[in-house]
């Protein structure tokens, strides 16, 4: 007699939507936009996942989260032992939960997403790690092993950092912080906008490193107050996660007016130092009627949506290339749609005009045309000539790329540096200087949280095996 085969389970093509706010009122206000799923929700869409024997999701992401048992615990209602799972692998789940690029990540290789939707991975991390932040005492904190007398110092609090002290705390290790800001954080701070990761969530996840015994030194400018030289006489070893938060302009005609920001001071003075409250907070900012940002990144549609919650009338993107080009998450293109936000595509800038007082009045730009593929496949923009026009503005967001922050790769001897300035650090992160580590923006440029933490998972393993003497 032969064995009955079960039938195949029947998968939902779509994900589970996700409540958010009504766009009319969140384009005015900071509060969150997605609102994250329900218990019942998350139930819905756990179930679409098929738990497959050799998890492609698992593959494409960064830090290795066991992707499927956690979205199984949460199947099963055991949302505790869903958070357990992912802190195996992820320090900051409600994070990577809200700004990770999963749909190019773990969602890219969802089987079921070779015929429908992939799984909304995402979603159901912030909700298992949403859960555990809303309980009472929260859970116990992971058991540490006896000390190993070892000191070892982190320069940055962003993502790269934070995970990098983790996986430090975990082997044992003494572990201490240095952060130049007046929070801990990094990019996770002053670069994300509230509606998009409320600071009491990055708050929280940080808090959890405090729990291991891990120092976090704030105001301290590696760079300017101490050096890695000085660090290294008193730490056994030293990991550089200082991220590419140096501004890049563009080199046009009146980028010096008054009104003109690069998107990093802007999105500081917001999301950091608080801004929008002025002036219950002592750091204040233009308030444009008329803003345009220039550029396609997410960098820019955070800079763009947070100058329509500042009171925007006229809240434009203006990029040179076309909208399927832009490298922005299609999820936050279309939030900025819904908001209101205006496109001005296939133009670029050419010159800032000021007015008698020395501010921004309005921006000079062309149309491009996009050129036939070159031999990478990739089209460029050509300018049309005779198409100049101007774009009433009064106040300008250059959101085009960010460079290395110089103060430590240029202040550390021994330390071999890229041409672009970057610390050269190979696939571990070790540099030329012995016990000198490094990882995040600070070694590949601007990338993603995900991938900054991956960094910081593999400098903590290769330290470890410095430090252990292999």
């Amino acid at each position: 007699m032969t064995e009955e085969k079960k039938p195949a389970k029947k998968i939902i093509p779509k994900k589970t939507p996700i409540p958010e706010q009504d766009p009319k009122e969140r384009a005015r206000n900071f509060k969150e936009v997605s609102l994250g799923y329900t218990e019942a929700l998350a139930l819905q869409e756990s179930e679409r996942c098929l738990q497959c024997k050799k998890p492609k999701c698992v593959e494409g992401c960064p830090v290795g989260v066991p992707i499927p048992q956690f979205i199984n615990r949460i199947h099963d209602h055991d949302f505790k032992g869903a958070i357990e799972v992912l802190k195996t692998k992820n320090l900051l789940p409600a994070v990577c939960g809200r700004v990770c690029p999963q749909e190019n990540q773990c969602e890219k290789n969802c089987i079921v997403g070779k015929k429908n939707e992939p799984v909304g991975i995402g979603r159901l991390e912030r909700f298992a790690a949403d859960w555990y932040l809303a309980q009472p005492n929260g859970g116990p904190a992971p058991k540490l092993p006896a000390p190993t007398g070892k000191k070892v110092a982190v320069v940055g609090s962003g993502p790269a950092g934070l995970t990098c002290a983790y996986d430090m705390a975990l082997f044992g290790h003494d572990v201490t912080i240095f952060e130049a800001f007046h929070e801990a954080g990094g990019v996770l701070v002053y670069g994300i906008p509230e509606f998009r990761l409320p600071k009491a969530i990055v708050a929280k996840e940080i808090s959890a490193l405090k729990t291991l015994g891990v120092k976090i030194v704030l105001n301290a400018v590696v760079g300017k107050l101490i050096d890695v030289d000085e660090i290294m006489e008193e730490f056994d070893a030293c990991f550089v996660a200082t991220g590419a938060g140096l501004p890049t302009f563009m080199n046009i005609d009146g980028e010096n007016l008054n009104g003109v920001y690069s998107a990093n001071e802007y999105l500081t003075r917001v999301n950091l130092m608080k801004a929008f409250t002025f002036p219950e907070n002592d750091t204040p900012i233009k308030r444009g009627q008329r803003v345009a940002v220039i550029g396609g990144g997410n960098v820019a549609m955070d800079s763009v949506r947070t100058a329509l919650r500042l009171g925007a009338k006229d809240a434009m993107i203006v990029y040179r290339r076309s909208e399927q080009e832009m490298p922005a998450r299609r999820e936050e293109v279309h939030h900025a749609k819904e908001e209101g936000v205006r496109f001005e595509l296939q133009t670029a800038p050419v010159r800032i005009i000021g007015d008698e007082n020395g501010w921004v009045k309005a921006l000079e730009c062309v149309r491009m045309d996009m050129s036939e593929p070159d031999e990478s496949g990739r089209r460029r923009p050509v300018e049309v000539k005779g198409s100049n026009f101007e774009l009433e503005a009064d106040v300008i967001i250059v959101a085009v790329g960010t460079g290395p922050n110089p103060l430590v790769p240029q202040g550390t001897k021994n330390l071999v540096l890229t041409k672009r300035g970057y610390i050269e650090a190979d696939e571990t992160g070790k540099t030329s200087r012995p016990g000198v580590y490094a990882g995040g923006d600070i070694v590949t440029g601007s990338a993603t949280v995900i991938s900054a933490m991956g960094a910081g998972r593999k400098a903590a393993a290769a330290m470890q095996e410095y430090l252990s003497g292999k």
